[in-house]
């Protein structure tokens, strides 16, 4: 068995057992068993850390279904072979070149070395992330729901956070938190820390520590660090003015709120669309413009390594440099003064092609079985599921079984790839000795 096909298994095994457990009648507060199709959905979204949900989390499921949901979204997060290798690690097992190969395509990494301390890195760092997040939101959930479900609340929402996940277990999502400045900063924090990729918080945490301890060693980012971070901080300044811009005169979202608040919820809806799936305004009442900038940011997504869906930052990064240089007549792609190599333009190409095909795909079929709809409502719905963001203008419960079932599906491709999936059904490329003579064909 190819190495794609082990990781691509390993989450179906993953969606299987979860939505298993959730059918079981200790998973509903009614105590009753769970339709097949609700527990699948809700197992998919779950393992694919995107937040769609065809019901009320927060009042449909039991503590113990909240607490399935939420451990899903853990190991989704993590990967199923970073959760795999883990606790392989935990029964103090060593694990051969395979995992190795498996890790190396799992976490998009260039190498193979230090696999197992990359492992140990990224959940002592997902941790220190979560638990951190958790007693920032106590003095949020604690006051309004006591000490034992406020520190649930806590939990749920920090894993969710930190996962890009979008479970929330309030009717209105965080709608009436929305001019609460400690969940705003904690929430938002957590979403671009957990979407912004392993490799590069690891960077971050050396340069800082070596300005604390006043060493002079100059520390030298990565191209991967650069391209991520300033990519990410222009979206988020872009999403946040747009936002505001398109939202101000709205009164279904920005109406009523006074400046510094709609900065905010401005400032939160650019961070969330990018994956995250929470909200502090009605998508169902947001203007068509801001719809559209919704699924253009959901479809870019986050950042390779992360736990985000999406294009990727650095996939968009390579496509506008790629055109920038056509434009100026070079024939070779650089940022930063680096030289991009053509395998990298060319993945960049294909994961564009594939996530532009698969949406197109799915919103055909959805169009088909749902024409009530409206094509923005269904365009929107078919993005945040393959970005694995969770958001949605209302009509996910109302969509028709065979639309939920597209849904899943597009929710699946989205988290594990298109090119890993495509690579576990066709098989592994294998490099090739014969070299064909060029030829020019018009473009353009």
């Amino acid at each position: 068995m190819t190495i794609s096909r082990t990781v691509c298994l390993g989450f179906l095994a993953l969606i299987t057992v979860g939505t298993l457990l959730l059918m079981m009648p200790f998973s509903a507060s009614t105590g009753t068993w769970i339709p097949p199709l609700v527990a699948l959905f809700t197992a998919t979204s779950a393992v694919c850390v995107t937040g769609l949900s065809v019901v009320d989390p927060g009042s449909y499921f039991s503590f113990w279904g909240q607490f399935l949901i939420a451990a899903l979204v853990q190991i989704g997060g993590l990967g199923y072979m970073t959760t795999t290798t883990f606790l392989i690690l935990l029964v103090a097992r060593r694990f051969d070149l395979r995992h190795k190969i498996a890790i190396q395509q799992d976490l998009d990494r260039p190498g193979l070395q230090g696999s197992t301390l990359i492992i140990r890195s990224i959940v002592a760092t997902t941790l220190l992330f979560e638990i951190t997040g958790v007693f920032l939101l106590l003095p949020v959930f604690v006051p309004d729901f006591g000490w034992q479900r406020g520190l649930w609340f806590a939990i749920f929402h920090s894993i969710n956070s930190w996962n890009n996940a979008g479970f929330g277990l309030l009717k209105d999502n965080f709608i009436s938190y929305q001019s609460s400045i400690l969940l705003n900063i904690v929430v938002s924090g957590l979403i671009i820390f957990g979407g912004i990729g392993y490799r590069v918080i690891f960077e971050m945490f050396l340069w800082l520590r070596d300005r604390l301890l006043n060493k002079s060693r100059r520390i030298v980012f990565s191209l991967n660090f650069k391209v991520s971070i300033s990519t990410t901080l222009f979206l988020l300044a872009f999403g946040t003015v747009a936002f505001f811009l398109t939202e101000l005169n709205n009164p279904g979202t920005f109406g009523s709120m006074s400046l510094g608040n709609k900065l905010m919820a401005a400032w939160f809806q650019s961070v969330t669309t990018r994956t995250a799936g929470f909200n502090t305004i009605d998508f169902s009442k947001v203007t068509t413009t801001g719809l559209f900038l919704t699924i253009g940011l959901m479809f870019i997504g986050a950042s390779p390594g992360g736990t985000g869906g999406g294009i990727k930052t650095t996939t968009l990064r390579i496509l506008f440099s790629c055109t920038k240089a056509i434009l100026q007549g070079k024939e070779e792609v650089e940022l930063y003064q680096r030289q991009v190599p053509l395998s990298l333009i060319l993945k960049a190409i294909g994961v564009l092609v594939g996530s532009v095909t698969t949406v197109i795909i799915s919103l055909a079929l959805i169009s088909l079985t749902d024409p009530k709809f409206d094509f923005i409502q269904l365009l929107f719905e078919v993005v945040s599921a393959f970005a694995t963001v969770g958001l949605s203008t209302g009509i996910t419960a109302s969509v028709s079984a065979w639309a939920k079932l597209v849904l899943i599906v597009t929710m699946y491709v989205g988290r594990v790839g298109v090119l890993l999936l495509m690579a576990a059904l066709l098989g592994d490329p294998r490099p090739s000795a014969i070299h064909y003579p060029e030829e020019n064909v018009l473009v353009g």
